[in-house]
């Protein structure tokens, strides 16, 4: 109960852990359903060349995160990469990954970013299933009552799409409150330990200061954050409602 204790009263950098935990997931959850669902619904809708862009937006989910989380923190350093191509054209890119200054600095604002780009292929292939899984008829019915496009995906399709956003809205919050490789690798949790998650923390309280104790009590709130949010989600999104 003393480790419980000096979590929330003793330890600022648990407090900085759990405020860029809850950024990560707020920030993956809007960003990840609007625009993975919106490349689900365009390229459900295509007649040619659809695998070809499902593959190309789906292939960093497939690639290592941890790697991927390297190569990004090689390209934002300030001196060589993506502030080389910018010095070219007389811009003066800043510090991706030093920025310390704001309630939520930069740096976690690109590696949200980053993440975006590395997991929402998974959040468009699972709508993807959805929209393959509705009956056709429902949607030639709308077309023939005079429904457009637009009104056919808003009345028809995003409905029935209710159960498939229970599942993805709760694997991208309980993915991002577990948010570890990309950022320890991208900024092990620096500078000054600003971007630290509740991973993080717990990895480094655990086997870099061999506080077990400590550490197992940062698992045991980041279990309870995960079981709430799933709680409320499942609250939230009925499918006995859905069903009715």
């Amino acid at each position: 109960m003393d480790n419980f204790k000096a979590l929330f009263t003793k330890d600022d950098i648990f407090l900085t852990s759990l405020k860029n935990s809850i950024f990560f997931m707020i920030f993956s959850l809007i960003t990840q359903q609007i625009i993975g669902l919106i490349l689900a619904a365009i390229l459900s809708g295509l007649r040619y060349g659809k695998n070809v862009y499902k593959n190309i937006i789906y292939l960093p989910c497939v690639l290592s995160s941890a790697a991927l989380g390297l190569l990004f923190s090689f390209i934002l350093k300030p001196n060589m990469g993506l502030n080389q191509l910018l010095a070219i054209f007389g811009i003066q890119g800043p510090n991706w990954l030093m920025s310390v200054n704001g309630y939520i600095p930069l740096t976690m604002w690109v590696i949200g970013v980053v993440a975006l780009w590395i997991y929402v292929g998974t959040t468009m292939m699972l709508y993807m299933a959805g929209i393959a899984g509705i009956d056709k008829s429902l949607l030639e019915a709308a077309y023939i009552d005079g429904a457009g496009k637009t009104k056919t995906f808003f009345y028809v399709t995003l409905p029935l799409l209710k159960p498939m956003a229970r599942t993805t809205i709760s694997l991208t919050c309980i993915g991002s409150l577990k948010f570890f490789d990309l950022v320890y690798n991208m900024t092990q949790g620096g500078p000054n330990n600003k971007t630290q998650t509740m991973a993080t923390w717990l990895y480094f309280e655990g086997f870099s200061y061999f506080k077990y104790g400590y550490a197992s009590a940062i698992s045991i709130v980041l279990l309870i954050m995960c079981l709430l949010v799933t709680f409320i989600i499942n609250k939230c999104i009925s499918i006995k409602d859905f069903e009715n």
